[in-house]
């Protein structure tokens, strides 16, 4: 009898699974970006409660992600051939150098002008000294044969010259 009891809790049991949910809070700033979270929203940001559903594998029909966005299709031909250029990267140096040229000076162990002081440093490593006049940095470098490199800055941080 215990064995019948035992058995027929187990099929209630597995035949009822619930589905698991729970509260989650949606908050949007001022910008419209939107933060989920589980502890609420700070107070400055529009809060609104939200219930996600996590269902089992297999409890039902399939739940698709999203709809896709019907486009229109009276769409402009862009094929004119002429490429618009929005921005450029600015090296801070008046983009005086390549990267291509940058690497290989560095590989090399070159300075170009145009280069900037963490290039300097990437390719020679720290100075052995640093002097600074008027807005002007100037790295030394010796090497243990009683050569002497010095690299100098303009007031950017851009190699002006090499002596």
């Amino acid at each position: 009898m215990n064995k019948l009891i035992a058995g027929s809790c187990c099929v209630l049991l597995l035949w009822a699974t619930p589905t698991v949910a729970t509260s989650i809070y949606r908050c949007s700033d001022e910008y419209g970006n939107l933060t989920f979270t589980h502890q609420g929203c700070p107070t400055d940001q529009a809060a609104r409660v939200q219930e996600a559903v996590n269902q089992t594998p297999g409890s039902g029909k399939a739940v698709p992600l999203a709809k896709p966005i019907k486009r229109s299709k009276a769409r402009q031909d862009v094929s004119s051939g002429s490429i618009t250029v929005v921005g450029t990267q600015d090296d801070g140096c008046g983009n005086l150098i390549t990267g291509s040229a940058k690497r290989d000076a560095l590989i090399k162990q070159r300075v170009l002008p145009g280069m900037n002081r963490a290039d300097v440093e990437s390719a020679f490593g720290t100075p052995d000294s640093v002097t600074s006049r008027n807005g002007k940095v100037q790295y030394r470098y010796s090497n243990g044969k009683g050569r002497t490199r010095t690299v100098n800055f303009d007031q950017y941080g851009c190699v002006g010259g090499k002596g």
